[in-house]
C-alpha cells in the first residue's frame, strides 16, 4: 500500500467520532487491525477496515463486550446480509424497549399530576417517627433516569393510604420474620434464609418495580454500605444487616443457578 493510500487513524477518528487511543486499543487486541502502514509504521485503513468500525461501533452502542463483539464479526459462517438482519432485529427490540420506557415515564407523570399523594402528617403516620422527606427527594436524584424508578412511580402514583397501610404492615412482619431468623441463628445461606430474602424480593415486585436479582444484590449493599439502612435493620436484630445483605446474595445465586 503506497503512502498516499487509505486513510489515517487520525481522518479514521473524526470520521467514526472516536478517540485515536480507542482506535489504537481495537488493533491492539485484534478487534480492527488496519490493512496497511506505510514505511514509517503510521496505520492505514480501507474502506473495509471502516466498513468493519462501523460494526463495532453499532455492537457496541448496544452494550455488547468488545470479546462478543470480535466473535459475531469473525464468524465466517454469518453473511453480510445476516449481519444486517440480526442489526434490524436488536434495532427493532431497543425502539421498542425505548418506547416502552418512554410510556413508563408518561405514566409516571401523569401519576404525579393525577395520584392521590400522601400528606406529610399521613407519611410519619404511617412509615413512622423516624421518616424524613428529604429521603424521596434523594432517592430520585439516585433513581431517577432509571426504569425501575418510572414503574415505581407509576405505580405508586395512585396508591390510596390504605394501600401504603397495607405494605407498611406486610413490610413489617416481614421484618418480624427476619429478625427471629437471625436471632435464631438461622445460616445466611441456608433454606429459611434464602426464602425469607425471596421473600422481600417479591414484596419489593408486588408493590414498586421488577426487582431483579442484580438489583436485589445493589439494595443488599446499600444495607451494609449506607449507615442509615444498616441502624435500621440493627435496630431490629443486632447483626441483622449483614445477615439480610448475605441471605440476598445467597438467595439471588441459587435462583440464577437453578
Amino acid at each position: 500500500m503506497s503512502e498516499d493510500q487509505g486513510h489515517s487513524v487520525g481522518a479514521v477518528a473524526k470520521i467514526a467520532k472516536v478517540t485515536v487511543r480507542t482506535l489504537h486499543h481495537y488493533d491492539e487486541i485484534g478487534l480492527l487491525s488496519p490493512a496497511g502502514r506505510t514505511r514509517a509504521g503510521y496505520r492505514r485503513y480501507v474502506d473495509a477496515d471502516l466498513d468493519r468500525l462501523q460494526q463495532i461501533l453499532f455492537y457496541r452502542e448496544l452494550g455488547f463486550p468488545l470479546e462478543e463483539i470480535a466473535a459475531i464479526l469473525d464468524d465466517d459462517s454469518v453473511s453480510p446480509s445476516e449481519h444486517l438482519r440480526r442489526q434490524h432485529r436488536l434495532l427493532t427490540d431497543r425502539i421498542r424497549h425505548l418506547q416502552d420506557l418512554a410510556a413508563a415515564v408518561e405514566h409516571a407523570m401523569e401519576a404525579r399530576r393525577m395520584g392521590i399523594q400522601l400528606t406529610p402528617e399521613e407519611k410519619f403516620e404511617i412509615f413512622g417517627e423516624g421518616y424524613q422527606e428529604e429521603w424521596e427527594q434523594e432517592a430520585e436524584q439516585r433513581w431517577g433516569d432509571t426504569a425501575a424508578w418510572a414503574e415505581s412511580q407509576r405505580r405508586t402514583g395512585g396508591y390510596t393510604k390504605a394501600d401504603w397501610q397495607r405494605i407498611q404492615t406486610e413490610m413489617t412482619e416481614l421484618n418480624s420474620r427476619l429478625a427471629d431468623a437471625v436471632t435464631a441463628g438461622e445460616p445466611a445461606d441456608g433454606t429459611v434464609a434464602m426464602d425469607l430474602a425471596e421473600a422481600h424480593r417479591q414484596h419489593i415486585c408486588r408493590n414498586f418495580y421488577d426487582c431483579t436479582f442484580t438489583i436485589h444484590r445493589g439494595l443488599a449493599c446499600l444495607y451494609v454500605s449506607d449507615p442509615r439502612w444498616t441502624t435500621t435493620y440493627e435496630d431490629l436484630a443486632p447483626g441483622l444487616a449483614q445477615w439480610l445483605h448475605d441471605a440476598i446474595v445467597a438467595n439471588a445465586d441459587r435462583r440464577e443457578q437453578a
